[in-house]
């Protein structure tokens, strides 16, 4: 069998999966509007929104079981082939295409498919050259015979993969760092996790790559685009509290597009749970709302500490700002590079919409309220006008500033 086809069979035993819980999920979803309807209507007595009874429940459990069945079938057909793929047989570089989707699935659905071991669950790694790199000092010699002792490792935003570096088939970040002397690495992981579970595990991660580095690791560098901004600062806050190496070794600490105060789309998606809660009748499709990542939720403010959500339900409105402050790294030079859409900076409408998805003050690090302002000096910071939020990546003006950041 082609790794090819071994690669299918995972992907294909994830997707299946993955159809059943949707399948099952939209037969619950009817069923609470049929029990909310009939409730509402007196046809069943006692409250509104509830469980419909009798052989009314007998042929929603028929439906669910049967899709569960199906799906079982699926799977144990497809597993040995997908166990032998993970066991490290099927590795390989996947189509651009399919690499973007699955780095849009696992944006929205990631934490579901993590908590029910999807096959198509992404598991954090480094890359180069668009292949994972295996964390052993013998394998990283094969891999990078010329390491050098300056490290960049460059961090995804939502939803997207390293791929998402390159245009026309080039990445010119890594282009820059290579030029500067540096060995770029691109981060993987899943964008629906919380924040603060994927700085955990950057932080566990970052200290078994300088444990294994062929040579060793005088500088680090971390450049993060979007959401990978905000993983690497939880990850330096878990780095540091654990005890970790590489935190003092981290030199330089870039943020492009960074949403450090949230996103206002996420503000946005809460807000259309609530009006969808209004009313008994539209009630039930909160459930559509609430698929909704914890990676998607915690960009509604920019929550990158456990404790700032671990006592709360993440769908619920919040008027109160709940994140315990969070100032930026001490002995790092931390940069922010923020785009507008617009050509003019000071205009109001500029500012709120910036690049398209992250307001102006978001990205650079300002807030009305002193405890959660980031202190970026002046020529730490950059804006580039004319620009949307994916131009971050490849702007020969921010590229530039970048190689400037880098080079100093």
């Amino acid at each position: 069998m082609t790794l090819c086809a071994v690669a299918l069979a995972a992907d294909l035993r994830g997707a299946s999966r993955l159809l059943v819980d949707a399948a099952t999920g939209v037969t619950d979803l009817v069923e609470s509007m049929h029990g909310t309807i009939a409730g509402l209507a007196g046809i069943v007595p006692g409250s509104s929104n509830q469980r419909t009874r009798g052989i009314t429940r007998f042929v929603y459990r028929c439906v669910g079981g049967g899709i569960r069945l199906v799906g079982a079938g699926i799977e144990r057909t497809l597993v040995p082939v997908s166990a032998w793929h993970q066991a490290g047989h099927g590795a390989q570089q996947r189509p651009a295409r399919h690499a973007a989707a699955l780095g849009v699935l696992n944006g929205v659905l990631g934490d579901h498919l993590a908590a029910t071991g999807n096959p198509l669950a992404i598991s954090m790694g480094l890359r180069r050259d668009g292949m994972r790199l295996e964390l052993g000092r013998a394998a990283l010699r094969r891999a990078v015979p010329a390491a050098s002792p300056r490290i960049l490792v460059q961090a995804h935003g939502l939803c997207m993969h390293p791929g998402h570096w390159e245009r026309a088939g080039r990445d010119e970040v890594a282009a820059a760092g290579a030029r500067l002397g540096y060995t770029c690495l691109q981060l993987h992981y899943n964008t629906g996790l919380h924040i603060a579970a994927n700085g955990r595990s950057l932080a566990a991660l970052l200290e078994n790559l300088l444990a294994q580095w062929p040579v060793e690791v005088r500088e680090l560098a971390i450049v993060g685009h979007s959401m990978g901004g905000l993983v690497a600062r939880s990850a330096h806050h878990y780095g540091a509290a654990a005890g970790h190496a590489w935190p003092e070794r981290l030199r330089k600490l870039v943020f492009l597009g960074a949403p450090h105060h949230g996103s206002p789309l996420e503000r946005a998606g809460n807000g259309l749970d609530m009006l969808l809660g209004l009313s008994p009748y539209s009630r039930p499709f909160t459930r559509l709302g609430r698929v909704r990542s914890h990676g998607i939720t915690d960009l509604r403010f920019g929550i990158l500490l456990e404790q700032d959500w671990a006592a709360r339900d993440r769908y619920a409105p919040m008027r109160k700002d709940p994140r315990t402050p969070l100032p930026l790294p001490e002995r790092v030079e931390c940069y922010t590079a923020a785009a507008l859409r617009g050509e003019n900076e000071g205009a109001l409408s500029a500012r709120l919409v910036g690049d398209g998805l992250v307001p102006l003050a978001s990205a650079l690090g300002e807030h009305e309220d002193a405890r959660f302002a980031l202190d970026f000096p002046p020529g730490h910071r950059w804006v580039g006008t004319g620009l949307s939020h994916f131009d971050l990546v490849s702007s020969p003006r921010l590229l530039a500033q970048l190689a400037r950041w880098l080079g100093n």
